[in-house]
């Protein structure tokens, strides 16, 4: 009697899990567009999207209505890019996470019907469940360039900008160091006012802002 070669059934499981990341993305997506920034500065009698500098963000919820309300935006953006990008996690692994944590990033930062914001805690939401070491040692980079220089802008480009080169500096695979610098680019490209402003030291402060 002949024995029956063996199958094998490693790759099913593999694209199941897959197809299940694929079918989360317009929900992950539709995590990043919570306008967490416009409903906030409401609650405090503000518009975020006609006062100040017009971005739905954390800093610019903070020069509006203080402190503690930016920080409340920021919590929750880092939460959208977090919870996407867990659940992408156990359910794909790696590939799972970067998919679903750059689609709430997108839909942070591309929302229909309305200005989307810079994604920068999106993204770092998103970044903590594949870099956490990587992620908080740029956190405290960002507060020390942003007390020290008082531009949260500024500090956010450079740990943006810095952000892939770690990557490839610490030996992960080369195909996230790709994905991460496109990312990097859109996150520049979004802060474009702000690099004029910059530029002409025009920039809004950190100082400016509510108590």
């Amino acid at each position: 009697m002949v024995p029956r070669p063996s199958v094998q059934r490693v790759a099913a499981p593999e694209w199941q899990a897959m197809l299940v990341v694929v079918l989360l993305v317009p929900a992950a997506w539709l995590l990043g567009t919570f306008p967490s920034a416009q409903l906030v500065a409401r609650a405090h009698g503000a518009d975020v999207m006609r006062e100040g500098s017009g971005n739905p963000g954390a800093s610019n919820v903070a020069r509006l209505v203080g402190f503690k309300a930016g920080l409340l935006v920021m919590v929750i953006d880092f939460a959208k890019g977090a919870l996407a990008a867990g659940a992408g996690l156990a359910v794909g692994g790696r590939e799972g996470a970067f998919i679903l944590g750059l689609a709430a990033i997108l839909g942070h930062t591309f929302p229909l019907y309305r200005k989307g914001g810079k994604g920068v805690a999106t993204a770092g939401g998103a970044l903590i469940v594949l870099y956490p070491l990587i992620v908080l040692g740029l956190g405290i980079v960002w507060v020390l360039i942003a007390r020290v220089l008082k531009k949260s802008s500024l500090a956010s480009l450079l740990c943006v900008v810095a952000f892939p080169i770690v990557v490839a500096l610490t030996g992960h695979q080369a195909w996230e160091v790709v994905v991460l610098a496109a990312l990097a680019g859109l996150i520049v490209v979004r802060h474009a006012a702000n690099i004029r402003r910059l530029l002409r030291r025009q920039e809004n402060s950190l100082d400016a802002r509510k108590p």
